[in-house]
């Protein structure tokens, strides 16, 4: 496949315009209220200024013990903290473990508190089934329901990599204190990040990229995942 291929093309544009319009609902200044998997901004809705305080009480605690930078976030699921996250790089010297992702993994021990692996996926995990909403453009009629349900209180505008995390997890809301400017003022390229995302592969300015390497082999596991019957979407 080329870059003259038009799948490869169509690819392409709608990675761009997707990081596109991330980075604009990021950027907002005031708390943005986003409907994650929607692709457009929610109506305005009054957060609880309780739970931005104590993601930026978990924020200043990972600063101050030298666990990592200051970002924290809660999840919170009718009107109950059920997830916690801070920034732990530098504690465990991996690159991912950031407010949100923390957040959503101990949200997640909490909900499943068993594993799911060969259940029945019953109502009130994750992997329950639920519809998808009306208008959205999935072509999957139904997902699991992972945390739809729930909202995250952040400190700081979600990074790309939080703010895909978000989208996975199905969360319906995100409220954010500082701005992106805001972040990129203490030394976190966030911005950046997202101005990169909106660029061909190969023009991506902060890692080299080589799209299409052995495609038809990789395709193999798609080709796996499709002749699976009983596959879970998510």
């Amino acid at each position: 496949m080329t870059d003259h291929d038009p799948e490869f093309s169509r690819r392409t544009m709608v990675a761009g315009a997707t990081a596109w319009l991330l980075y604009n609902v990021a950027e907002q200044r005031t708390s943005t209220v986003w409907a994650a998997g929607q692709g457009h901004a929610a109506p305005p809705h009054a957060g609880n200024p309780k739970f931005a305080e104590e993601a930026t009480r978990l924020a200043i605690e990972s600063v101050e013990k030298g666990w990592g930078g200051p970002f924290g976030a809660v999840i919170v699921k009718d009107g109950e903290i059920i997830g916690r996250g801070q920034n732990r790089v530098l504690i465990t010297g991996c690159p991912v473990y950031h407010a949100e992702v923390t957040a959503i993994i101990d949200a997640s021990s909490k909900l499943n508190p068993k594993a799911l692996l060969g259940s029945d996926y019953g109502a009130g995990t994750m992997l329950e089934m639920i519809p998808r909403p009306d208008g959205s453009p999935d072509r999957v009629p139904a997902r699991a329901k992972m945390l739809a349900g729930c909202e995250i209180y952040i400190n700081a505008a979600p990074c790309p990599m939080c703010m895909s995390a978000i989208y996975w997890s199905r969360i319906n809301r995100v409220y954010f204190g500082a701005s992106l400017e805001d972040t990129s003022a203490i030394g976190f390229d966030d911005a950046f990040q997202y101005e990169d995302f909106r660029l061909p592969w190969e023009q991506r300015k902060n890692v080299s990229v080589t799209p299409n390497f052995e495609r038809e082999t990789c395709l193999k596991a798609y080709q796996s995942w499709t002749n699976k019957q009983d596959r879970h979407p998510y």
